[in-house]
């Protein structure tokens, strides 16, 4: 494996990490004012993810910082062809990360309603453009020779990569209502029960529609054929797992299927790109790839000395955060938001 290969499954990992882990925070935030009726209910349902939304989206920094330093072309193409919608998402985070920390500034039920609905709006939109943006990484979008984006905001907008965003937004609010149904008690946690009954049947079917355009709308089925390989379709056996799992209210293996979906089917996506990082939908041979996209072959190795040190203090740490803080939420729990 050379060095470009090396950072593109580096960066798929890091985009994996992050779409498992801040996507069950989407998915309690997305739940947020549906979940609890009081103010003490949100205050539980918050607190089951406190002390670790700010750690997951680590994660997409990095990853960002990733695609800079390695991939400089991909970065420069990817931000300003989707400036718009990567600035709504930005947006959408700051607005989530304040309402966190301010909601509690204030006793006023005005007051911490609106930072609540803040937590809602700023989960739902970066759950449901992140699968638009992943879409069109695949779909393809208009890059010229020159490695410009030529195209608009709307350019992004197709049936195909608007049912992702669905797909993406409903699976990770299953994955969240399972993450309540494991960290609080009742009455959050039967009601999260039910939400998963509810919308992991509409996430199974929006993802074997996302499937079935994948295969009309981008070249996958020129450069796979009939057989995906075994990627994708250990990502279909996750999802039928967790929806056995769910029906029979075994939620710790329930939400270890809904991880693995997670994880094969970002894997999927980037199997399906490689070597390229961007489609060209003016010409193919405009696409950007691991090699005419990369930076110098010093700088990728200097690059992989520090990855080797630092990211796996990183993942120790973060292992040790969730360790500290597994415990439920319940009604007695000291709350902090």
């Amino acid at each position: 494996m050379d060095l470009n290969t090396l950072w593109f499954v580096l960066v798929a990992v890091l985009f994996t990490g992050f779409f498992v882990l801040e996507g069950f925070d989407y998915g309690v935030g997305v739940l947020l004012p549906f979940v609890a009726k009081t103010d003490s209910e949100r205050r539980r349902v918050i607190n089951t993810i406190g002390p670790v939304w700010d750690g997951n989206e680590v994660w997409i920094l990095t990853g960002g910082g990733a695609i800079f330093a390695a991939f400089p072309h991909w970065y420069a193409t990817l931000f300003s062809g989707f400036y718009l919608a990567l600035f709504l998402i930005l947006a959408a985070l700051i607005v989530r990360g304040v309402a966190f920390e301010f909601r509690s500034k204030d006793r006023s039920p005005a007051w911490r309603a609106t930072w609540d609905w803040m937590i809602f709006v700023g989960s739902l939109l970066p759950a449901l453009l992140w699968g638009v943006a992943l879409a069109n990484l695949l779909k393809g979008v208009p890059i010229d020779a020159s490695k410009a984006y030529v195209g608009g905001f709307f350019d992004l907008l197709s049936p195909y990569t608007l049912v992702a965003g669905l797909a993406s937004l409903s699976l990770f609010v299953t994955h969240g209502a399972i993450f309540l149904d494991l960290k609080s008690t009742d009455p959050i946690r039967s009601r999260a029960t039910a939400v998963v009954k509810k919308v992991g049947p509409g996430a199974t079917v929006l993802l074997v529609l996302f499937v079935g355009g994948t295969y009309l709308w981008t070249d996958v089925y020129a450069r796979l054929g009939v057989n995906p390989g075994l990627v994708p379709l250990l990502g279909l056996g996750a999802l039928l797992s967790a929806g056995y799992l769910i029906h029979r209210e075994r939620m710790g293996w329930a939400f270890v299927m809904t991880t693995l979906t997670i994880v094969f089917s970002v894997a999927t996506l980037f199997v399906a790109l490689f070597p390229r990082v961007m489609v060209s939908s003016l010409d193919p041979s405009w696409s950007l790839t691991i090699y005419n996209a990369s930076s110098t072959p010093y700088t990728l190795r200097i690059m992989s000395i520090v990855a080797g040190i630092f990211v796996p203090v990183v993942l120790a740490y973060q292992a040790w955060t969730y360790w500290v803080f597994r415990h439920r939420i319940t009604a007695e729990t000291k709350l902090e938001y």
